[in-house]
């Protein structure tokens, strides 16, 4: 794996032979069959809080809406993949969650979506017809990648995946300490950050020869050990 950038926002790494563009918005876009992919959007998680009582902001879809805008004017993409979890709760299916995705779905009429199901879409079901998403069960194998949700090795493909919301603890020089979400690249796994804003994340341990890239002030940032 091998890596460039310059002043750019987002960071273009080789991956399996493959061009991907690292995106601060927390997604990967993959220049040769012009295909955007995101994991772990929750659509709907702000609502479910609330409706179990918990008294949460709202906005919060469509902030993760405009983010998928940004992208999509950016790159242009035919297809966008979801690795999984994109709705989080069956108490998020509300009408106001549904008519921002519908509304939002019709402004892209004519790109592709596709959602790789994950463990949170099989507790929440699919998105309504009229969001006019392809929903399937992974693994999805495309050229040389397994797209899916676990983040398990392949044999013979180099999976990309989601389902763990990455992050690190960087320290700075004066023992001060940030969380980032970041990309994380094993030597068989990729594993993208969560690109919902209503999200946790989990710390990683990445070993020796990963690659890591942190989201942090809108810019992808690489991270090599044994910084982390």
């Amino acid at each position: 794996m091998s890596a460039e950038g310059d002043d750019a926002a987002e960071v273009v790494v080789e991956v399996a032979g493959e061009r991907l563009a690292l995106c601060p918005e927390r997604a990967v876009y993959w220049h040769a069959r012009r295909m955007l992919l995101v994991a772990d959007p929750h659509f709907g998680k702000a609502a479910a809080f609330r409706a179990l009582g918990v008294p949460v902001p709202r906005g919060t879809t469509i902030g993760t809406l405009a983010r998928l805008d940004a992208l999509i004017a950016r790159w242009a993409p035919q297809r966008l993949v979801f690795l999984g979890d994109f709705l989080h709760a069956r108490e998020g299916r509300t009408a106001e969650t549904f008519g921002a995705l519908a509304a939002w779905r019709g402004s892209h009429a004519s790109m592709e979506i596709l959602l790789v199901r994950g463990n949170h879409d099989r507790r929440a079901g699919d998105p309504p017809s009229e969001v006019r998403i392809e929903c399937v069960d992974g693994p999805l194998l495309e050229g040389p990648f397994t797209l899916t949700h676990h983040p398990r090795a392949v044999t013979g493909s180099y999976v990309l995946a989601g389902h763990m919301h990455p992050c690190v603890v960087l320290i700075g020089a004066a023992r001060q300490s940030e969380r980032l979400p970041c990309f994380h690249f094993g030597a068989d796994v990729g594993v993208l950050p969560a690109f919902g804003d209503f999200t946790g994340c989990m710390e990683i341990e990445p070993v020796e020869r990963d690659r890591v890239w942190v989201v942090a002030e809108g810019h992808v940032v690489p991270v090599t050990w044994p910084v982390l």
